[in-house]
């Protein structure tokens, strides 16, 4: 981390409760907690809005966007901890896979694909998504809030991994213990992996 964050120890009321939280969801303290450690409004304001995206939408797709928003935005900890939940949570190895080997999204679904690259538009230059760009989405058998949704999850994704790697979080040893090296490497797609110890 670039700041020196409140520890764990000396945490004291909301940011004690948030730290509380993050621990129990993940089994250890990740690193992004930190991050907030300033700010603990700002993490649960955070965490309320990407719960109410991703809630509200198909959890599947919700991290096939966010996968591929992560990836334009040179997230390493978002990549990896999306494939993860993609693989995990949503009980498709398969399609974590197909990411993994082939970040283009070229082997998925055309629906999946459709997704992927415009979330990863939206992501990287969302200035440039286009008519076209929504209605390929339509054609592939989106509706407008279905549309709306892969935006909201691209775009809070884009404040997420800023915060992380505006201030230096790296991806945590345990989850990225999680994958063989192979498919663990072709994730690190911008800051590496937090070293051990």
């Amino acid at each position: 981390m670039f700041i020196t964050p409140v520890s764990e120890d000396d945490a004291e009321g909301d940011l004690a409760a948030y730290y509380r939280s993050q621990r129990a969801a993940w089994g250890f303290l990740p690193n992004y907690a930190a991050a907030f450690s300033t700010r603990p409004d700002v993490a649960q304001a955070w965490n309320a809005l990407n719960a109410a995206i991703r809630d509200g939408m198909d959890r599947r797709r919700f991290e096939i966007a966010t996968i591929a928003a992560a990836r334009a935005r040179r997230s390493t900890y978002c990549t990896a901890a999306h494939s993860k939940f993609l693989r995990d949570v949503c009980g498709d190895e398969a399609t974590m896979q197909s990411i993994t080997e082939q970040p283009d999204g070229a082997a998925l679904s055309d629906q999946d694909r459709a997704v992927y690259e415009f979330a990863a538009k939206v992501a990287a230059d969302a200035a440039s998504v286009d008519t076209q760009d929504v209605n390929r989405l339509r054609a592939a058998g989106l509706t407008d809030p279905e549309i709306a949704d892969v935006v909201f999850a691209s775009s809070a994704r884009c404040f997420f991994t800023a915060v992380l790697d505006g201030l230096g979080a790296q991806l945590d040893i345990q989850t990225a213990g999680t994958f063989p090296d192979d498919l663990l490497n072709s994730m690190v797609v911008g800051r590496p992996v937090a070293p051990r110890g």
